[in-house]
């Protein structure tokens, strides 16, 4: 066995089905670890699965916004394995883009600030902090318990002996360019704080679990495709970034590896920080 081994681990990966999280998922079921890949969409879950040829993908319906919801995973997996090993938070939403008022000299938008609220909405804002930052504390405290028997059924095995949290933040949380949606950047920078917190009130309380972040720059997504990846990665935007100095969207296996590390034994001396695999976007973008 290799530090980089998920040989009998129990994964579970929110937004398992599509995009980054069906990335990582695929990685650490080759890793040989069990896998449950969740959402709101069992049919997208169990296509996911099934189509991916790879054995130890488990599709489980679940909605990170429901605490109900929440609940019965947890209990699903007490019942089919007795502890969870692995917990990746990757399940988000962008909120709106407000690309039509990316043209400011444009005269419907000669009031810029006005365009902006009156388009924006609390019911915006609160979905997208929902998600993306409130969703990740329920599901990973939800789960706590069975992280913590994950961690102490290696006791005593000269194994790592603790599970890891793997939180799914964005380049954004980094960035001050907003692109007119303030609140995305925003949710990720609470995911960038949540982790850290977590991290440092487990250890506190000597829970055996570590909490770290990855903030992915551009990868293919369900809404996303490479090839429109590939020209965002190449110039500048009208109004916008500057380009990553790669000048490239990442590869799977850029990501998936860092992911791999701080979920194995080989990142066992790793917890609490904020790993940024954007190809240097956020460094041209302060």
């Amino acid at each position: 066995m290799t530090g980089l081994d998920l040989n009998g681990k129990i994964a579970l990966v929110t937004g398992g089905g599509t995009g980054v999280g069906f990335m990582i998922a695929k990685c650490f079921a080759k890793n040989g670890a069990k896998v449950y890949i969740t959402g709101r969409r069992l049919e997208v879950l169990k296509k996911a699965a099934l189509d991916s040829g790879i054995d130890g993908l488990v599709p489980l319906q679940m909605n990170i916004v429901d605490k109900e919801s929440i609940r019965k995973a947890v209990q699903t997996v007490d019942q089919n394995d007795g502890k969870l090993d692995i917990l990746v938070n990757n399940a988000g939403i962008p909120g709106p883009y407000f690309h039509y008022i990316s043209d400011k000299s444009a005269p419907e938008h000669a009031k810029w600030s006005d365009t902006l609220f009156e388009q924006s909405s609390f019911e915006d804002w609160s979905k997208v902090l929902q998600t993306n930052t409130s969703a990740p504390f329920f599901v990973t405290i939800g789960f706590l318990t069975l992280l913590e028997r994950g961690a102490q059924s290696r006791a005593g095995t000269g194994a790592d002996e603790t599970s890891s949290v793997i939180n799914i933040s964005s380049a954004a949380a980094s960035m001050m360019l907003t692109m007119d949606n303030f609140v995305y950047p925003v949710s990720k920078a609470g995911i960038d704080h949540l982790t850290k917190s977590m991290a440092t009130q487990f250890s506190v309380n000597k829970t055996p679990v570590r909490v770290n972040c990855i903030e992915p720059g551009f990868f293919p997504s369900e809404s996303t495709e490479r090839a429109e990846l590939v020209k965002l990665s190449q110039k500048a935007q009208p109004g916008g970034f500057n380009p990553a100095p790669l000048l490239r969207p990442g590869k799977d296996a850029e990501l998936t590896t860092a992911a791999l590390f701080l979920a194995s034994s080989a990142g066992g001396f790793t917890n609490g920080i904020i790993m940024r695999v954007d190809g240097g976007l956020a460094l041209v973008n302060p």
